[in-house]
């Protein structure tokens, strides 16, 4: 009977229980509370490191010459109208967060009590990072004024901090939407990058039915700019999956009265940094062409999301030589790149990384119906099987493929992007 057998049950207990306590980025101290009790009791000796206030590193091994980080994600989901949510906070894990973590639980006893670890020619440093998920931002408003963090994401912070200075190559894990027949993993998909872009059209106010001709319609401005975007998609790149959402943010419209201020909020999803930077332009162009149109102003501004994620297909080399010798996993996806985005992207720009997806769920992620049906797969077969990819990797890395940007390098990309 394998470790992944043994302590299937206990594993799976840990997941409901922080399945059961959903906590919105920055703000996962049960979550935290939880992982750091179960490592504990694992290993009463633990050395481990708290960051970004619910963050946790702890690594098994030293004097090895490569470092691979496992990271799991702690936060949950805003979604108040999901079956599971906090009624308090509107939090859910309907991104399944929770089987990450719990997965990286598996994997950590699995290694300690065995001892697994030391026959690996890298340290296994394990990674329980906050506020995946983009989102709660007045609150991260808050703590950003307060200099309790420069970034929304927990990785980008995380990396500001240099937790991620002594690791060298990185390894996610994330759960699949929708039921499969089969079970199933998914290796090379990758993830959009996003920022979002503010538009404040700017025109003048008059009595709509007294004298509209001495107004100024920034709505109309608004519509404008929504119809050239609208015009706009059909020129985009296929292969950029391009997603725009404009959306009305602020307004002090009034039936009476010609608004003279409107905001417009959208975010702008793409594969590439450089793609990117060439539709942002384009907006900016059909903001300010919509302004002038109607013979007003506008004033835009960018605020940075997520860099693409472009999987390392070196690394995927190790997942996919090892689902080939595995039985017990029936189906493999690749090469799928989506419009979702992760920070993990962020993490990509630095060093290889590679997110796994696995099977097990039902629902829309993110949707109101979203849980797992297939824990023995989550919690037993699948990080069995991530020990496989450890030991296909163990002794083959070659180093020279292995590439390390600096975080200086990173802020300077993303000034690029947002100037």
């Amino acid at each position: 009977m394998s470790t992944f057998t043994k302590q299937y049950e206990e594993i799976k207990q840990i997941a409901n229980r922080i399945f059961d306590n959903p906590e919105l980025g920055y703000k996962e101290h049960k979550t935290h509370q939880t992982v750091l009790e179960f490592l504990l009791e694992v290993n009463p000796e633990l050395t481990y490191e708290v960051f970004c206030g619910t963050g946790i590193m702890t690594t098994l091994g030293t004097g090895k010459s490569l470092n691979l980080g496992f990271i799991a994600e702690l936060d949950a989901v805003y979604a108040p109208s999901h079956f599971h949510a906090d009624q308090e906070t509107g939090a859910a894990h309907n991104c399944g967060h929770y089987t990450q973590v719990a997965i990286a639980l598996a994997l950590y006893k699995h290694y300690f009590t065995t001892k697994a670890y030391e026959d690996l020619d890298f340290a296994l440093t394990f990674i329980f990072v906050p506020a995946e998920e983009y989102l709660d931002l007045p609150y991260r408003d808050g703590l950003k004024a307060k200099g309790e963090i420069t970034y929304y994401g927990g990785k980008p912070e995380a990396m500001k901090r240099g937790i991620f200075d002594d690791i060298d190559l990185g390894v996610c894990v994330h759960s699949m939407g929708g039921e499969y027949p089969k079970r199933t993993i998914e290796i090379n998909c990758d993830l959009a990058g996003f920022l979002y872009k503010k538009y404040t059209f700017k025109g003048r106010a008059s009595h709509a039915g007294f004298d509209p001709s001495s107004g100024t319609n920034a709505y109309s401005m608004s519509t404008l700019f929504n119809v050239a975007l609208g015009m706009q998609r059909q020129h985009f790149k296929d292969a950029e999956k391009v997603r725009m959402n404009p959306i009305v943010m602020q307004s002090d419209m009034s039936t009476n009265v010609i608004p003279n201020q409107i905001t417009v909020g959208t975010d702008l999803r793409t594969q590439s940094v450089e793609y990117m930077k060439e539709v942002a332009k384009q907006m900016d162009q059909a903001a300010k062409g919509s302004a002038i149109a109607m013979g007003g102003e506008v004033e835009a501004s960018t605020q940075m999301g997520y860099l693409p994620f472009v999987q390392d297909r070196y690394l995927s080399e190790f997942a996919l030589a090892a689902y080939k010798e595995n039985e017990a996993i029936e189906e493999i996806l690749e090469d799928n790149a989506i419009s979702a985005a992760g920070d993990i992207g962020d993490l990509s720009f630095m060093m290889p990384c590679i997110q796994i997806g696995y099977s097990g769920f039902t629902g829309t992620i993110h949707g109101d119906d979203f849980k797992d049906i297939d824990p023995e797969f989550i919690y037993e077969i699948f990080p069995r099987y991530l020990t496989e990819v450890f030991n296909k990797m163990n002794g083959q890395l070659d180093k020279s493929r292995i590439y390390r940007r600096t975080f200086a390098e990173y802020e300077a990309l993303l000034t690029s992007i947002t100037e």
